[in-house]
């Protein structure tokens, strides 16, 4: 008996434009990095639920969108805001820390010490400037944990700062509202969802194995969360804002998860 293959009724009568996909590859591999439910739905079965022809960008986008967003909304609601990630000891500590960022480490512009400033912006009660020497002055709390970056690599870090939820109870931030955002001095910007914020691993780092954060590591306040990927983890931080207004962010703007969850 001959058995006839049938073509499936969503495949594009004038097939998979590949290029589609390529025009779109930022945005592909950071849904394909997370997966959708551990990997329950595949690229080609987001095809299929489309329905779009993948020859056009625009229904590409609209469905690839879609899916990170859906797949951030999966990962926001299984996360667990009281769950520690694991830590480690110091002798796994890796010397310096592993520089990245969007450029190369022969372009960092360090920051000048003397007239830095954190500036506060948002559903804040006091939004007074703060100093280096402010932010020295205040008790740390350290955390050996491991970063784990987007494009697969990772290593153990020894990280001291404030404690981000009680620096955000010090100025009197709204812990209601949805977001915190942060620019940074070197032009890239990020933001979490306020449960992190408030997770007790999540710190305004300002020490690296026991000395003052240096460049090209993010001198002298960067976000550490052992609960993000790398990219949501901001360095040379110069302006947080508190808000309910979705804020994006440099690598979310281009395609990637916005929750960035681990």
């Amino acid at each position: 008996m001959t058995i006839k293959r049938r073509l499936s009724l969503f495949r594009p009568k004038a097939g998979v434009d590949q290029g589609a996909f390529e025009a779109n590859r930022p945005l592909v591999e950071a849904i394909n990095r997370r997966g959708i439910l551990r990997g329950s739905l595949s690229l080609g079965g987001l095809v299929m639920l489309t329905g779009c022809e993948t020859g056009h960008e625009g229904s590409i986008q609209s469905a690839l969108r879609a899916v990170s967003e859906f797949n951030d909304a999966v990962q926001a609601a299984l996360f667990r805001p009281d769950h520690l990630a694991p830590t480690y000891s110091a002798d796994q500590v890796l010397k310096p820390p592993r520089f990245n960022a969007f450029y190369g480490i022969e372009d960092v512009d360090p920051v000048d010490a003397s007239d830095w400033k954190l500036e506060l912006a948002g559903s804040i009660g006091d939004k007074k400037p703060w100093t280096l020497s402010d932010i020295y002055a205040l008790p740390r709390q350290e955390i050996i944990i491991k970063h784990i970056c987007v494009e697969g690599w990772d290593y153990i870090g020894q990280w001291e700062g404030i404690n981000f939820r009680q620096f955000l109870e010090r100025i009197g931030a709204d812990l209601k509202a949805r977001y915190v955002a942060f620019k940074c001095a070197d032009d890239y910007s990020g933001s979490i969802d306020m449960a992190t914020a408030l997770h007790p691993q999540t710190i305004l780092a300002t020490h690296y194995a026991g000395e003052p954060l240096k460049d090209p590591f993010g001198f002298p306040l960067r976000l550490r969360t052992a609960t993000k990927l790398g990219y949501k983890n901001p360095k040379w931080i110069t302006a947080i804002e508190v808000t309910n207004v979705h804020p994006g962010g440099y690598w979310e703007d281009r395609g990637f998860n916005w929750f960035g969850g681990i």
